[in-house]
């Protein structure tokens, strides 16, 4: 019987250490950081556009309808869909502290809820018609406005400067 006594005195104390550190290692597994899931997400398909590009309210659109994201279905489980969801409106044009993100939200309405960063009359003013012909979009190595890279080789690094500029013929 104190031979049984000890055993289970053992055991308790071993439980005891085990437990604790057991919890506390399941507490420090690393978070996935969330500019890199929704880099790596995004990014599947489209460049990953800037946050700052667009208001709160507009990612928070795109992000609630990904399921028809411009005809496309690219819904994300919850949890990505929420990570994601907070790093863009985080860091969304109302936030943002780059000086082109102003810019973005400067020329919108303040009820507007553009789901597009080529909707903005701030990018519509940067490829005026006048500049960038219409012909232009229709290249098969640009395809549409929505491919910053084509032009921008900078694009994917948040570099949009007009000195890098180099339209492809």
């Amino acid at each position: 019987m104190p031979q049984r006594t000890l055993v289970v005195a053992l055991y308790a104390c071993a439980l005891a250490i085990v437990l604790p550190a057991a919890a506390q290692t399941a507490k420090q597994t690393p978070a996935v950081d969330p500019a890199a899931k929704w880099k790596a997400e995004c990014s599947s398909c489209h460049m990953a556009y800037p946050p700052g590009f667009l208001p709160e309210r507009s990612w928070r659109k795109l992000m609630t309808g990904l399921d028809k994201h411009f005809g496309e279905n690219a819904g994300l489980d919850p949890v990505t869909t929420r990570e994601i969801t907070a790093y863009l409106t985080s860091n969304s044009a109302e936030r943002s502290s780059d000086r082109r993100a102003g810019r973005f939200l400067g020329s919108l309405a303040a009820d507007a809820v553009p789901l597009r960063i080529t909707e903005t009359p701030y990018f519509r003013r940067k490829h005026d018609a006048r500049e960038i012909s219409p012909e232009v979009w229709k290249r098969p190595k640009v395809g549409s406005p929505a491919n910053c890279t084509a032009c921008h080789s900078g694009a994917e690094k948040g570099d949009f400067s007009e000195r890098s500029v180099k339209i492809p013929q």
